[in-house]
This record gives structure tokens, sequence and C-alpha cells, in this order.
């Protein structure tokens, strides 16, 4: 089989997962168009409704009558990761595809990203977008300050961690998910996930549009929560990177504070003790946290292979 044949086999063994959280205006534009590209691909669509307050139901209801369509509604809002969560779980093709559901992704880039999956025999491709624009300059900076803080203490090379339009090998997503938050935060955690455990991450551009609808939920609180699950998937995956740092530059302010102190001849320094104390107990902590990160991960790992079915 030809690389152009197998790359097709891959665009027709596919699903797009699109959340949807009090998307009417935008669905109404988009989503005719969306199902007519869709069924010259032979994609299946999945729209999840996260129990949005306006009609995004009976909006999606409409077209329920084609077969490429699912559409499935969360009594309460879960939040944009839960539902992603909810569309990679249903899926039953090998590739899945998110998709934002304010028009802002282009249909014609998933060519490219399944190109760039095959050529790279690649387990996710993340869609990367163009610099953002400078009048919204506070979203630009979450970003970047964002991106300092996540190769502090977990460097990679990917620049758009929290890009919407990911491609994923679906029994890969499937089994890392329950690692990701259910919050915006989930963008960028299932990166850093797959990169942790060793699966193989490219990037590739993308463009967009403007929405056509509806208004975006991200605000400082969400660039809050994502720092935040960022140093919990650290602590999971590997402790030790963030404990040791702090451990020794506790017990190297106390040296520095105390050692002038003892070679004057005034004694100890309580200050320098508690500080070198801290270091050392951050150290043991580390260790433990370690073990403890191991242990759940094979948790994991195990819970995931026996929800597989046996031949």
């Amino acid at each position: 089989m030809n690389k152009n044949n197998t790359i097709m086999n891959t665009m027709s063994n596919l699903t797009i997962v699109i959340p949807a959280y009090n998307e009417e205006e935008a669905l109404k534009k988009s989503l005719p168009g969306l199902l007519e590209y869709c069924e010259t691909k032979n994609w299946k669509i999945i729209i999840v409704n996260d129990g949005s307050c306006d009609q995004t139901k009976q909006e999606v209801s409409k077209y329920l009558e084609n077969r490429i369509l699912t559409l499935i509604n969360h009594k309460v809002n879960r939040g944009y990761g839960g539902a992603i969560k909810t569309g990679l779980n249903s899926a039953l093709t090998d590739y899945v595809i998110t998709f934002d559901a304010d028009g802002q992704h282009k249909l014609e880039d998933i060519d490219k990203l399944c190109a760039i999956m095959q050529s790279a025999d690649a387990d996710m491709v993340v869609g990367s977008r163009p610099l953002a624009d400078r009048n919204d300059w506070y979203r630009s900076a979450g970003k970047w300050l964002i991106r300092r803080i996540t190769n502090i203490l977990m460097p990679i090379k990917i620049k758009d961690l929290n890009s919407g339009m990911k491609l994923y090998r679906t029994h890969i997503a499937k089994q890392l998910i329950p690692l990701c938050p259910n919050s915006m935060a989930f963008s960028d955690v299932v990166t850093l996930v797959f990169i942790n455990q060793g699966y193989l991450v490219v990037e590739h551009p993308i463009e967009v549009n403007s929405r056509m609808g509806g208004k975006s939920t991200i605000s400082y609180q969400t660039a809050v929560e994502t720092v935040l699950e960022i140093i919990n998937i650290v602590v999971l995956f590997n402790p030790l990177r963030l404990f040791l740092p702090l451990s020794f530059f506790f017990i190297l302010v106390g040296l520095v504070w105390g050692t002038p102190i003892v070679l004057l001849g005034r004694g100890v320094s309580t200050g320098a003790m508690l500080l070198i104390t801290i270091g050392f107990m951050l150290i043991f902590l580390g260790l433990v946290s370690e073990q403890l990160s191991r242990i759940r991960q094979e948790l994991l790992r195990t819970s995931y292979e026996n929800k597989q079915p046996r031949e």
C-alpha cells in the first residue's frame, strides 16, 4: 500500500469530536457545511452538548437523521475537558480529532494533520495556530507565562499547548485521558501527558477563522487552573523534578545564612537550621511522591488493560 492510500485509509477512519457549550449561533452557521464536507470524506461526527443553556441541543437535533452525526447530551456542564473525554470515549474509529464548535477551525487542515501523523508515525498532532492578535495582550501574556512555567517544570518543544485542534490515536487517548482534568486546562495537560508517557507528539501550523458566534469562556482563572494542573502533572510523573530544586534552594540558602554566623563563633542560627531542615524534608517528600507516582501509574495501566476486550 502506497503512502497516499495509507493517508486515505486514515482519513476515512476518523471521528471529529466537537465539545459545545452555548454554541447555538455558531453551529447554526457551521453545522450544515460541516456535515456536507464530512459526508464526502466518510468521517464521523460526535457533538457533545455540555449542559448548554441555549438551543444548542435543539439546533444539532435537526440533523440527527444524518448517519454520520451523533449527539451526546450532558445534563449538567462538566467543563471543556469533560465534554472532550465523553466524545473520545464514545469514538469507535482509530483516529479522533477535536474541533472547536465556534467555527474557528478549518476542515481543510484535518487533511494536513492526518498527513503529518502518517509521515511522522506520530501519536498526537497538535494544530499550531498563528500568533495571537497583539490587541488581545492579556491572553497572549497568559499563554506566554504558561509556556515559560511549563518549560521550567517540563521542557517540551510544542509551542501551542492549548490548541483545541488535536489529532489523536484513539486507543492511546482513551488510556491517558483519565489523568486529565475536566476544565479548560485539558488542552494543555493532555499534551503533557502524552509526552511524559513516551508518545510522539508533533506540531503543524493551521489557520483559524474568526468566531462565528458564542462567547469565549477563557479568563485569568483558566490560566491559574492550567498552571496548577501542570504542577499536578509534574508531581504525578516526575515529582523529584519539582522537589529536588526546592530542597537544594532551601539547603543552599540555609548554609549561606548560617555558615558566616558559625565561623564568627556566634553559635548556630535557628533560622538557618530551619531552612536546612525544610530542604531535607522536601527531599524525603519527593522520594515518597516518586513511589506513589509509580504506584498510581501502574494502577492506571492495569485498570486500562482490564477494560480491554479479551480475545
